[in-house]
């Protein structure tokens, strides 16, 4: 399975520039590679984000996670995701 050069472009402006909230990415079967198929705005929220998730296809995703610690500084962390659904019904599970 390759990955896109748009991913890993792409990832780069979030992890580096932080361009994005979050991206999430597809696996195009016919061509047998990760593609880009959403990106987050920097204003987006965490329910932006899941609200992407609800398909009935498994997905990849990163999500820029801004926090302030006990000691009141700004901090961030990227989480990775791997959010499936139950073959017997609509329950996502997200994996970091």
């Amino acid at each position: 399975m390759a990955v896109s050069d748009e991913c890993k472009l792409k990832f780069l402006e979030l992890k580096v520039k932080r361009n994005y909230r979050f991206i999430v990415f597809k696996i195009e079967e016919k061509i047998q590679q990760v593609m880009v198929e959403k990106l987050g705005d920097t204003c987006e929220s965490y329910e932006d984000f899941t609200a992407c998730l609800l398909a009935n296809e498994c997905r990849q995703a990163v999500f820029d996670f801004d926090f302030i610690t006990d000691q009141n500084c700004q901090k961030s962390k990227i989480f990775f995701c791997l959010c499936s659904t139950s073959i017997e019904g609509y329950v996502s599970e997200c994996y970091s």
